[in-house]
Protein backbone atom coordinates (compact mmCIF):
# COMPACT_ATOMS: atom_id res chain seq x y z
CA UNK A 1 0.00 0.00 0.00
CA UNK A 2 0.90 3.55 -1.00
CA UNK A 3 1.74 6.47 1.52
CA UNK A 4 0.92 9.86 1.67
CA UNK A 5 3.16 12.55 2.98
CA UNK A 6 2.90 16.16 4.31
CA UNK A 7 6.28 17.96 4.70
CA UNK A 8 8.53 21.00 4.04
CA UNK A 9 11.45 21.50 2.66
CA UNK A 10 13.52 24.23 3.73
CA UNK A 11 15.31 26.00 0.66
CA UNK A 12 15.68 29.63 -0.43
CA UNK A 13 16.65 28.73 -3.86
CA UNK A 14 13.56 27.03 -4.62
CA UNK A 15 11.17 28.57 -7.81
CA UNK A 16 9.19 31.16 -6.72
CA UNK A 17 10.00 31.23 -3.04
CA UNK A 18 11.46 34.77 -3.25
CA UNK A 19 8.20 35.84 -4.95
CA UNK A 20 6.31 34.47 -2.01
CA UNK A 21 8.85 36.42 0.48
CA UNK A 22 8.14 40.03 -1.14
CA UNK A 23 4.08 39.48 -1.07
CA UNK A 24 4.37 37.23 2.38
CA UNK A 25 0.13 37.82 2.61
CA UNK A 26 -0.82 36.15 -0.59
CA UNK A 27 -0.85 32.14 -1.13
CA UNK A 28 0.45 30.68 -3.68
CA UNK A 29 -0.06 27.15 -4.55
CA UNK A 30 2.22 25.71 -7.52
CA UNK A 31 1.50 23.11 -9.91
CA UNK A 32 3.92 21.85 -12.85
CA UNK A 33 2.91 20.79 -16.13
CA UNK A 34 5.34 18.57 -17.88
CA UNK A 35 3.63 18.10 -21.13
CA UNK A 36 5.77 21.18 -22.14
CA UNK A 37 8.87 20.26 -23.60
CA UNK A 38 12.39 19.55 -20.99
CA UNK A 39 10.95 21.91 -18.62
CA UNK A 40 7.49 21.99 -16.72
CA UNK A 41 5.47 25.74 -17.16
CA UNK A 42 4.50 26.59 -13.69
CA UNK A 43 0.39 26.98 -13.05
CA UNK A 44 0.11 29.10 -9.88
CA UNK A 45 -2.99 29.19 -8.11
CA UNK A 46 -2.90 32.65 -5.81
CA UNK A 47 -5.49 34.12 -3.16
CA UNK A 48 -5.38 37.02 -0.78
CA UNK A 49 -3.00 39.82 -1.33
CA UNK A 50 -2.71 42.77 -3.62
CA UNK A 51 -2.61 41.73 -7.63
CA UNK A 52 -0.07 44.33 -8.52
CA UNK A 53 2.51 43.52 -5.95
CA UNK A 54 2.47 39.75 -6.73
CA UNK A 55 2.78 40.65 -10.73
CA UNK A 56 5.79 42.75 -9.72
CA UNK A 57 7.53 40.24 -8.21
CA UNK A 58 6.89 37.60 -10.72
CA UNK A 59 8.62 40.04 -13.74
CA UNK A 60 11.25 41.14 -11.17
CA UNK A 61 12.24 37.41 -10.11
CA UNK A 62 15.66 36.08 -11.84
CA UNK A 63 13.84 32.58 -12.39
CA UNK A 64 10.41 33.79 -14.50
CA UNK A 65 10.77 34.13 -17.72
CA UNK A 66 7.16 35.27 -19.73
CA UNK A 67 4.17 35.12 -17.46
CA UNK A 68 0.45 35.09 -18.61
CA UNK A 69 -2.72 35.84 -16.16
CA UNK A 70 -5.25 33.08 -17.30
CA UNK A 71 -7.98 33.83 -15.03
CA UNK A 72 -10.05 35.37 -11.91
CA UNK A 73 -13.09 34.20 -9.59
CA UNK A 74 -13.22 36.51 -7.02
CA UNK A 75 -9.94 36.83 -4.87
CA UNK A 76 -8.57 33.73 -6.38
CA UNK A 77 -6.29 34.45 -9.79
CA UNK A 78 -4.52 32.03 -11.91
CA UNK A 79 -1.06 32.26 -13.77
CA UNK A 80 1.14 30.31 -16.38
CA UNK A 81 4.70 30.87 -15.70
CA UNK A 82 7.35 29.70 -17.99
CA UNK A 83 10.30 29.54 -15.97
CA UNK A 84 13.93 31.24 -17.04
CA UNK A 85 15.97 27.95 -15.54
CA UNK A 86 15.96 24.60 -15.47
CA UNK A 87 15.79 22.88 -12.10
CA UNK A 88 19.82 22.13 -12.19
CA UNK A 89 20.47 25.88 -12.96
CA UNK A 90 18.51 27.48 -10.68
CA UNK A 91 19.82 25.01 -7.48
CA UNK A 92 23.30 24.35 -9.13
CA UNK A 93 24.78 26.28 -6.29
CA UNK A 94 22.69 24.73 -3.33
CA UNK A 95 22.86 21.10 -4.24
CA UNK A 96 25.76 19.14 -4.08
CA UNK A 97 23.98 16.00 -5.79
CA UNK A 98 22.47 16.99 -9.36
CA UNK A 99 21.84 13.69 -10.38
CA UNK A 100 19.98 13.09 -7.41
CA UNK A 101 17.82 15.81 -8.17
CA UNK A 102 17.17 14.49 -12.20
CA UNK A 103 16.38 11.13 -10.15
CA UNK A 104 13.46 12.43 -8.22
CA UNK A 105 12.00 12.80 -11.60
CA UNK A 106 11.56 8.88 -12.28
CA UNK A 107 10.63 8.16 -9.16
CA UNK A 108 7.25 6.40 -7.91
CA UNK A 109 6.07 9.54 -6.60
CA UNK A 110 3.45 12.24 -7.50
CA UNK A 111 3.33 15.71 -5.68
CA UNK A 112 -0.36 16.42 -4.95
CA UNK A 113 0.11 20.05 -3.99
CA UNK A 114 3.30 22.39 -3.37
CA UNK A 115 2.57 25.40 -1.26
CA UNK A 116 5.19 28.36 -1.69
CA UNK A 117 6.23 29.33 1.45
CA UNK A 118 9.25 32.41 2.42
CA UNK A 119 11.45 30.07 3.05
CA UNK A 120 10.86 27.24 0.57
CA UNK A 121 8.06 24.71 0.10
CA UNK A 122 5.53 22.66 2.23
CA UNK A 123 4.19 19.83 0.21
CA UNK A 124 1.66 16.97 -0.10
CA UNK A 125 3.34 14.07 -1.82
CA UNK A 126 2.26 10.26 -2.55
CA UNK A 127 4.30 7.57 -2.61
CA UNK A 128 4.24 3.93 -4.48
CA UNK A 129 6.18 2.56 -0.98
CA UNK A 130 7.97 3.72 2.16
CA UNK A 131 11.09 2.73 0.01
CA UNK A 132 10.07 5.31 -2.47
CA UNK A 133 9.36 7.83 0.53
CA UNK A 134 12.73 6.88 2.04
CA UNK A 135 14.79 8.12 -1.56
CA UNK A 136 12.41 11.10 -1.45
CA UNK A 137 13.13 12.09 2.12
CA UNK A 138 16.47 11.58 2.23
CA UNK A 139 17.83 13.19 -0.58
CA UNK A 140 16.13 16.75 0.88
CA UNK A 141 17.46 15.59 4.58
CA UNK A 142 21.04 15.39 2.54
CA UNK A 143 20.77 18.69 0.50
CA UNK A 144 18.65 20.99 2.14
CA UNK A 145 16.71 20.97 5.72
CA UNK A 146 13.55 18.76 5.39
CA UNK A 147 10.67 18.45 8.01
CA UNK A 148 8.14 15.53 7.69
CA UNK A 149 4.90 16.52 9.33
CA UNK A 150 2.19 13.62 8.31
CA UNK A 151 2.78 9.98 6.75
CA UNK A 152 0.02 7.89 6.16
CA UNK A 153 -1.15 5.53 4.38
CA UNK A 154 -3.18 6.28 1.31
CA UNK A 155 -6.49 6.23 2.03
CA UNK A 156 -5.96 7.86 5.21
CA UNK A 157 -8.66 10.71 5.73
CA UNK A 158 -6.57 13.60 5.89
CA UNK A 159 -8.08 15.92 9.13
CA UNK A 160 -10.23 18.66 8.30
CA UNK A 161 -9.40 22.32 8.53
CA UNK A 162 -5.42 21.69 7.53
CA UNK A 163 -3.94 24.99 7.70
CA UNK A 164 -6.08 26.27 10.98
CA UNK A 165 -3.86 27.63 13.81
CA UNK A 166 -4.83 26.28 16.88
CA UNK A 167 -6.73 29.41 18.30
CA UNK A 168 -8.75 29.32 15.02
CA UNK A 169 -9.72 25.81 15.70
CA UNK A 170 -10.64 26.44 19.05
CA UNK A 171 -12.95 29.63 18.56
CA UNK A 172 -14.25 27.77 15.49
CA UNK A 173 -15.04 24.46 17.42
CA UNK A 174 -16.30 26.28 20.21
CA UNK A 175 -18.58 28.90 18.20
CA UNK A 176 -20.37 25.77 16.63
CA UNK A 177 -20.61 23.15 19.39
CA UNK A 178 -22.23 26.43 21.46
CA UNK A 179 -25.01 27.14 18.82
CA UNK A 180 -23.04 30.30 17.19
CA UNK A 181 -24.17 29.45 13.42
CA UNK A 182 -27.79 27.99 14.70
CA UNK A 183 -30.40 29.33 13.12
CA UNK A 184 -31.41 31.34 15.34
CA UNK A 185 -27.91 31.88 16.96
CA UNK A 186 -27.81 30.56 20.41
CA UNK A 187 -24.79 31.86 22.11
CA UNK A 188 -23.36 36.04 21.29
CA UNK A 189 -19.61 36.70 20.27
CA UNK A 190 -19.54 38.10 23.45
CA UNK A 191 -20.25 35.09 25.36
CA UNK A 192 -17.57 33.61 23.02
CA UNK A 193 -15.10 35.85 23.66
CA UNK A 194 -16.01 35.48 27.59
CA UNK A 195 -15.42 32.32 27.38
CA UNK A 196 -12.10 32.14 25.71
CA UNK A 197 -10.72 35.03 28.00
CA UNK A 198 -10.22 37.52 24.78
CA UNK A 199 -11.91 40.08 22.97
CA UNK A 200 -15.48 40.07 20.92
CA UNK A 201 -12.91 41.52 18.22
CA UNK A 202 -10.45 39.05 18.46
CA UNK A 203 -13.49 36.35 18.19
CA UNK A 204 -14.64 37.85 15.02
CA UNK A 205 -11.27 37.97 13.40
CA UNK A 206 -9.91 34.08 14.40
CA UNK A 207 -14.02 33.19 12.79
CA UNK A 208 -13.49 35.25 10.09
CA UNK A 209 -9.80 33.56 9.39
CA UNK A 210 -11.07 30.02 10.28
CA UNK A 211 -13.54 30.39 7.60
CA UNK A 212 -11.80 31.95 5.01
CA UNK A 213 -9.00 29.07 5.08
CA UNK A 214 -11.61 26.41 4.85
CA UNK A 215 -13.32 28.09 2.25
CA UNK A 216 -9.71 28.46 0.24
CA UNK A 217 -9.27 24.60 1.02
CA UNK A 218 -13.16 24.13 -0.88
CA UNK A 219 -14.60 26.14 -2.74
CA UNK A 220 -11.81 28.58 -3.37
CA UNK A 221 -10.09 25.68 -5.36
CA UNK A 222 -12.99 25.17 -8.04
CA UNK A 223 -11.97 26.01 -11.48
CA UNK A 224 -13.23 27.37 -14.16
CA UNK A 225 -15.13 30.33 -12.04
CA UNK A 226 -18.74 30.62 -11.67
CA UNK A 227 -20.68 32.26 -14.67
CA UNK A 228 -21.68 35.79 -13.33
CA UNK A 229 -25.11 36.15 -12.24
CA UNK A 230 -27.42 39.28 -12.13
CA UNK A 231 -28.21 40.59 -8.84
Amino acid sequence: MGLVAEYKIYCDALPLVDVAAVVPATKIILNLQYNHGNRPLFLITVTGGAEQPLETALADTYDVGDWTRIGQAGDTRRYQIKPALSFEEQLGDHIDDLAGLEGLATAEAFIDRILVETDGWRQTGWFADREEFRKFSSFWQQNADFRLDRLDRDGTAEPPGEGLTNRQYEALRIAYEEGYFAIPRQISLEEIAAELDITASSVTERLRRAQTQLIEETVATTWPPLPDRDC
